[in-house]
């Protein structure tokens, strides 16, 4: 696997020195002029070496990110729509014009798009069917937002539902639920991780789910049905 991965960034790399030979000489030019002239002072005590790595940082987040970003964003949208459609063989493999998620994922991983891709990619498994995959996906997958970082997690716990992983569910779930602490996720998956503490026979942790739910989240959908799980608990008890 390191070796793939080597593989892969070496390709990367590679793909990266030829876009700069195929860049536009005026407009490089007048890129590598202001960067020099902003960083002359750098650049003076550095030496050769630095100058090479400073120049290759600097392509590759100022050009070949943003430009990749640009054409992941474009193939997304055509992936986006068979998902939305439940076009979901389409939507993972591409159609033959267009790329798939899975492909998006692999070769636009560096950028934004890429990532959100691979969120995309492990929901379409999930509703696929393709459980195991869909975890390896989705655990890829990474953001700081509240509510897809939440679903993303909880995404994974279903899957390991399906795989009847019940303990590597419920710890999904619990971090989902602490995922950025908001009105809508944290109850959601909080009543998730309950019931699958329950079934277990954890049910002092289920009744710690309930009763947060109860006592932080009143209003919510689950806030509001909370009183019959905690009921049945103890009826259990």
């Amino acid at each position: 696997m390191a070796q793939d991965n080597h593989s892969k960034t070496s390709d990367k790399t590679q793909n990266a020195l030829e876009q700069i030979e195929n860049l536009d000489l005026q407009q490089g030019l007048n890129k590598a002029e202001a960067f020099l002239e902003q960083h002359k002072k750098t650049i003076s005590y550095a030496g050769g070496g630095l100058l090479a790595l400073a120049l290759g940082i600097y392509y590759i987040w100022g050009v070949y990110l943003p430009e990749q970003q640009r054409e992941a964003v474009d193939l997304m949208h055509v992936a986006e729509r068979y998902f939305e459609n439940d076009s979901l063989k389409l939507a993972i493999e591409g159609d033959g014009n267009f790329p798939g998620f899975e492909e998006i994922a692999e070769d636009y991983g560096w950028t934004k798009a890429g990532n959100l891709a691979r969120y995309y990619l492990g929901v379409s498994y999930l509703r696929s069917g393709k459980f195991q995959d869909a975890v390896d996906a989705l655990e890829r997958f990474r953001t700081s937002d509240p509510i897809l970082g939440s679903m993303a997690l909880g995404c994974t716990g279903d899957a390991y539902m399906e795989l009847k992983q019940d303990q590597e569910a419920l710890d999904c779930y619990l971090k989902a639920a602490e995922f950025k602490v908001n009105e809508f996720t944290t109850p959601f998956y909080l009543q998730r991780a309950g019931e699958v503490a329950e079934k277990t026979g954890q049910k002092e942790k289920a009744e710690e789910c309930y009763e947060r739910i109860r006592s932080e989240y009143p209003q919510s959908n689950e806030g509001q049905n909370i009183e019959r799980y905690l009921t049945r608990l103890k009826v259990k008890s």
